[in-house]
């Protein structure tokens, strides 16, 4: 199956969704879930049957370097 964007995060077969060990309980969490092939899709814990946003590889490399080098935290005040 090709997941795409939007696609219901209830329906992507064998995701496995993982939450940041800093999640500090109170269900406000972004989700992710490898997916085959190398992708990654995010979910809202609050709405786990909710659209994922799907990304490559490439794209969650780009995020994540961009987050290593503080280039995000502007936006949470």
């Amino acid at each position: 199956m090709q997941v795409g964007n939007g696609v219901a995060a209830s329906e992507i077969p064998g995701a496995v969704w993982v939450k940041s060990s800093a999640s500090v309980g109170n269900g406000n969490c972004v989700e992710v879930a490898a997916l085959a092939g190398g992708g990654v899709a995010m979910r809202n814990s609050r709405f786990p049957g909710g659209p994922a946003l799907v990304f490559t590889a490439a794209e969650i490399e780009g995020f994540i370097d961009g987050v290593k080098r503080a280039e995000f935290d502007h936006l949470t005040g």
